[in-house]
């Protein structure tokens, strides 16, 4: 996950999106011990820095992951010149892309997290172990745990809506004030023309910390607030307390590759979390009860068979 930001000025259009309901009873049911599993299973390769070893084992247990649901997945691939190693990296996004059970393929909605971790641990207290790369079971596996468990519902009972699930690549590459050396995947997937593609998009990081508390972040309140407000309106009506009704970050994500690029969209993320970038973020942190909570959200939107919100 990114860092903090305050004060950063987006020239960016605002697109304006509206409020809507769904029959919250329609909604499968979200296992959120199998996502806990997907999540020990990310971290059970190793830190997946890009351009290792660890990584590409990842991208191919992903890869088998929806092929085994048949969910047709691709790949978006680019190369990175970083100026830290002067070598050129290759990174992988992978887009996998639900089906409907209506007609209408054309609208379709966004859903991603980053299934890279990040490269050095520079909040570790102990100096030694600033420049290991980290576990990141929070930071990149818990999104991408979340999406999984989201793909085991919609191939069972698919939705009335079209959903991409973009996992991106590079999105905790940069030294801490590099700022253009962030998300890295999801600006390469936002170059690719989808400002009339996506109704839009929701990002999901750091989301499964033991000690949850989801707060409304500022640039997803700023842009897209009434998307946002329909994420905390439905966690409210199920009852899931871990999502607080009130902006508390102001945080750089790869939702603002999407706003930047015409797609509305917020971030759902625990801000909240004392293991950010040290080599504690492990397992062990983690539960699947946090996961849970934020994909009975989810699912519940999408499920409420809108392909925009308004």
């Amino acid at each position: 996950m990114r860092y903090r930001t305050l004060g950063l000025c987006l020239l960016i259009l605002f697109v304006a999106i509206g409020g809507c309901s769904g029959d919250l009873t329609k909604t499968p049911e979200f296992d959120g011990q199998r996502a806990y599993q997907y999540l020990v299973d990310q971290v059970g390769f190793g830190p997946r820095v890009p351009g290792t070893e660890a990584s590409a084992k990842c991208r191919d247990y992903l890869y088998r992951f929806f092929d085994s649901l048949k969910i047709a997945v691709d790949s978006q691939e680019f190369n990175f010149f970083d100026p830290y190693s002067a070598r050129e990296i290759r990174m992988v996004n992978i887009i996998a892309s639900v089906t409907p059970i209506g007609t209408d393929t054309r609208s379709r909605v966004l859903l991603m997290a980053h299934y890279d971790s990040r490269p050095r641990a520079e909040h570790s207290v102990d100096p030694a172990m600033q420049e290991r790369p980290i576990d990141g079971a929070n930071d990149g596996a818990s999104g991408v745990a979340v999406l999984m468990e989201l793909a085991n519902l919609f191939a069972a009972k698919p939705p009335a809506i079209g959903i991409d699930i973009a996992l991106v690549d590079g999105e905790d590459w940069g030294k801490e004030s590099d700022h253009d050396l962030y998300m890295l995947g999801s600006r390469e997937f936002a170059r690719h023309n989808i400002r009339n593609r996506y109704k839009y998009g929701i990002v999901v990081d750091m989301v499964g910390d033991k000690d949850q508390n989801i707060y409304k972040e500022a640039y997803s309140e700023m842009y897209a607030a009434k998307l946002n407000d329909l994420v905390f309106a439905t966690a409210a009506k199920l009852g899931v307390h871990t999502f607080i009704d009130s902006v508390k970050y102001t945080i750089q994500d790869d939702h603002l590759s999407l706003i930047t690029a015409g797609v509305p969209s917020v971030d759902i993320i625990d801000f909240d979390y004392p293991y950010w970038h040290t080599v504690q973020d492990t397992s062990d942190k983690c539960s699947g009860e946090s996961l849970a909570n934020v994909g009975r959200v989810l699912a519940t939107i999408l499920y409420s068979g809108r392909e925009s919100i308004e």
